[in-house]
């Protein structure tokens, strides 16, 4: 019989998957992203001292989070492959390349998810403290879950074009360094308003902003989505030319 394509993006996802939680780098990565959060909230921002329900700064520490969690996640999805010469044999099986880079994807992106799940507990217990605004906090996990859907598909990328783990993971830092943190540039220098507002629509830190204020904005919507897919048609377009190489 047959396998769809969507069939083929599972199985692989499945097999991806399976990889991830049997490998000790995962869970390393879940609790420091679990503690990491947790210290920012209650000991850097002092959460307690407020006096407000909200969890905003809660929020906020999940970018800076993510510029060491997801390189974690995706430095081994390509480079690793490609340092075996796994990718040889995996280019030469029955599956495109959007089936390819789809399913490394959704079970990374699955992975996240996890780690965004293993989260609740925290809003869930300061539940009781004060009257906080659900809709908002929803609101700030659809930011985290967009913003880590964007990032990863960078990170894959970035692991498709290295040689080995470290080089993506470096790499990885390093661009997400610049892509999360890069529009506090237009806060911290008089830059003028065409410069400030390229350096804005490349920041995808600045695009999470509106998600952590619990304002659902069309525009960093679409961005999110877009830039999700281009880092993924990019990164296709790499392993089509290693399967022609």
């Amino acid at each position: 019989m047959i396998k769809t394509s969507a069939q083929r993006v599972l199985a692989l996802t499945r097999k991806e998957l399976h990889q991830y939680l049997s490998a000790p780098a995962f869970y390393g990565a879940a609790v420091f992203f679990l503690v990491f959060c947790s210290i920012w909230l209650f000991y850097l921002q002092r959460f307690f001292s407020l006096n407000t329900a909200t969890l905003r700064n809660y929020f906020n520490a999940f970018p800076i989070a993510y510029i060491f969690v997801i390189p974690v996640i995706t430095m081994k999805s390509w480079a690793e492959e490609r340092k075996t010469g796994s990718i040889e044999l995996l280019l030469t099986m029955p599956f495109s390349e959007w089936n390819l880079v789809l399913g490394k994807f959704f079970s990374a992106f699955s992975v996240l998810l996890i780690m965004l799940v293993l989260t609740i507990p925290v809003p869930l217990s300061l539940s009781a403290l004060g009257r906080f605004e659900l809709g908002r906090i929803l609101c700030e996990y659809a930011g985290a879950v967009l913003l880590g859907a964007s990032a990863i598909a960078l990170g894959l990328l970035l692991s498709s074009l290295s040689k080995n783990q470290a080089g993506s993971f470096l790499g990885t830092v390093a661009v997400l360094i610049f892509t999360m943190l890069i529009g506090q540039l237009t806060l911290q220098f008089n830059l003028p308003h065409w410069l400030a507002t390229g350096v804005s629509f490349i920041s995808l830190g600045y695009h999470f902003e509106s998600f952590s204020r619990g304002l659902l904005d069309s525009r960093n919507l679409v961005f999110f989505i877009l830039s999700t897919v281009l880092f993924l048609f990019i990164n296709t377009r790499v392993i089509l030319f290693r399967k022609w190489k």
